[in-house]
């Protein structure tokens, strides 16, 4: 990703629960949009089973209800980035690997027709889902661009394919391989995790991941302004005009 005139691209952030765009990719997000891009946040579930624990404290607390607080808190926060928020309410805990939804999933995309595609990882020892979600976007996206060439059906060009870091990245195979600089968007970044009052606990660690990889990006740049990052790993390799 660039800091050029984004017009015409187009963002897809795809998380497995309704909060993982926000801890993740936030700040990449709203500067995305910063840079006149368009955005959108696709959540597979609500994590309404297995990552709204302060919720179910509630007494009489009911899935449908957690559902319903959840997708309140993904538009909020989606807002505060200026993007948008597209639920596909599949079930968590386990998330389904099912042929239909992936289908779902690249109608969006071949409606959509985004530039960039951030997900989850392809490993992670302690979720579940996260794993899962992968290979629906992987396989979505495949079947979105038809391998990049002529097909019987509807495609739309192949997509730049990024990781999102995960909770612990030296136990799921990510090597950061992009730092993106959300220094004028941490602010809105901490707005966005303000609203996902059901898992509090993250807010503050996420706040310091993007203190530690804005530190690791001054070092890769010397360039010593940026004080927040995100980091990313690139599935499929870039194309640039000279190096």
């Amino acid at each position: 990703m660039t800091e050029n005139s984004r017009t015409g691209q187009r963002l897809l952030v795809v998380g497995a629960h309704s909060a993982d765009f926000v801890w993740r990719a936030a700040g990449a997000i709203a500067k995305f949009v910063d840079a006149g891009g368009e955005a959108t946040v696709v959540a597979l579930t609500y994590g309404e089973r297995g990552e709204s624990g302060e919720l179910w404290k509630q007494e009489g607390q009911t899935e449908e209800n957690v559902k319903k607080i959840r997708h309140g808190e993904a538009e909020r926060a989606a807002g505060h980035l200026g993007a948008s928020f597209v639920a596909f309410d599949l079930g968590d805990y386990p998330l389904v690997n099912d042929h239909s939804d992936i289908e779902r999933l690249a109608e969006l995309m071949r409606d959509y027709a985004p530039t960039v595609v951030m997900t989850h990882p392809d490993q992670d020892p302690f979720n579940p889902d996260h794993p899962v979600a992968y290979e629906m976007v992987q396989k979505a996206r495949l079947m979105t661009s038809g391998a990049g060439v002529e097909s019987g059906f509807k495609t739309a060009p192949p997509s730049e394919f990024l990781i999102f870091e995960p909770h612990q990245p030296e136990l799921c195979g990510f090597t950061p391989t992009v730092f993106v600089d959300i220094t004028s968007a941490f602010e809105r970044k901490k707005l966005a995790m303000a609203e996902m009052k059901a898992q509090q606990y993250l807010q503050s660690y996420y706040a310091e991941r993007a203190e530690h990889r804005g530190n690791h990006a001054r070092k890769v740049t010397g360039n010593k302004d940026i004080r927040q990052a995100e980091a990313f790993m690139r599935v499929v390799p870039n194309v640039i005009d000279t190096v």
